[in-house]
């Protein structure tokens, strides 16, 4: 079966949790009839404004107290941060030479300034030239809590960073003028669970990261992985074995997840300073950096960060604790 994922999602506020969930599909063609789906397992994928979390915690407030289940579905929390995230083709900068080097490289750079940053490394093969930035949310001021993008203005995208330098602003100069868009950040609450029956949350449902050490996507990735892991070891699919092994799931990702989430804050925190004692002291452990000397400011070039990050084996760890786990 070949669906469209909004009317997936759109549609998951029909879902039954236990014993096995059971879902209504409403096809995109009008002509066919809705029909519901009863599965072993369903998963909730589908990211910050999940309907699965918000039928999930629904639930979970109406079994403990029905006065709090309109507000228990709503936790997103506003960062004040928007950013652009901007792709510039090998083919735009032919004749700029100090671009072309910058594609051919294997640099990841980031440029700072008031409350704003720019992070910028080449992928696909050296093809294209990943621009992420992150500044403070200006146009979003009076916008729904459902709206996290809007079309954007080059003009308006290139004031932002105007004072930035001649490199940035000609990389910036490249962008089309039909392509900026404009991210809202948005993250969500931790939740008291990631599991209710057989439904687990994952990905952007349960743990939204800001994206200043590049872990949002990754670990939805440790996420699949494990899930991959603990569905492999069930003995039967009975719904009290699957509700096991996604609790098992839950205990090797939600204490990880949640610290990276963290850690992700603080790295934009520290990055975003505006002026004051704070930020002069960051510039000097900067200025010692490029000696060799002192801390790294920039979480996500830390070593030790990234030890934390990177020499985690969420496979192994989910291999060797789930019997303990599935207990």
């Amino acid at each position: 079966m070949v669906g469209h994922r909004a009317s997936l999602a759109g549609n998951l506020y029909q879902a039954t949790f236990s014993p096995r969930p059971t879902f209504t599909v409403t096809p995109r063609d009008a002509s066919q009839p809705a029909h519901d789906v009863t599965a072993d397992v369903l998963f909730g994928a589908d990211g910050i404004k999940s309907i699965t979390r918000a039928a999930m915690l629904d639930e979970l407030a109406a079994d403990a107290d029905p006065t709090t289940a309109a507000t228990a579905a709503v936790a997103v929390k506003d960062t004040q941060q928007a950013a652009y995230r901007i792709m510039i083709h090998q083919d735009q900068v032919k004749h700029d030479a100090e671009l072309r080097a910058l594609l051919a490289s294997n640099q990841v750079i980031r440029w700072i300034g008031h409350k704003r940053h720019i992070i910028a490394y080449p992928v696909s093969q050296h093809t294209l030239y990943n621009l992420s930035t992150t500044q403070p949310d200006s146009n979003f001021a009076a916008a729904t809590n459902a709206t996290y993008t809007t079309r954007g203005s080059k003009a308006a995208m290139r004031e932002v960073f105007a004072d930035f330098c001649p490199l940035v602003q000609r990389l910036l100069s490249y962008v089309p003028e039909g392509d900026v868009c404009e991210w809202k950040l948005r993250v969500h609450e931790p939740l008291p669970t990631w599991v209710l029956g057989s439904v687990a949350l994952l990905g952007d449902a349960c743990h939204p990261t800001l994206p200043h050490l590049a872990q949002g996507a990754a670990q939805a990735v440790e996420d699949g992985a494990v899930i991959a892991v603990v569905l492999a070891r069930l003995p039967n699919t009975e719904p009290a074995s699957v509700h096991r092994a996604l609790k098992a799931y839950e205990q090797v990702r939600k204490t990880r997840a949640y610290a990276l989430v963290e850690m992700a804050a603080a790295s934009g925190r520290a990055l975003h300073l505006g002026d004051g004692a704070a930020k002069a002291e960051r510039d000097k452990q900067f200025a010692a950096l490029r000696q060799g000397q002192g801390p790294v400011p920039d979480k996500w070039a830390d070593a030790d960060v990234q030890r934390e990050i990177y020499g985690f084996d969420c496979i192994q760890e989910a291999e060797e604790r789930f019997d303990e786990y599935f207990a």
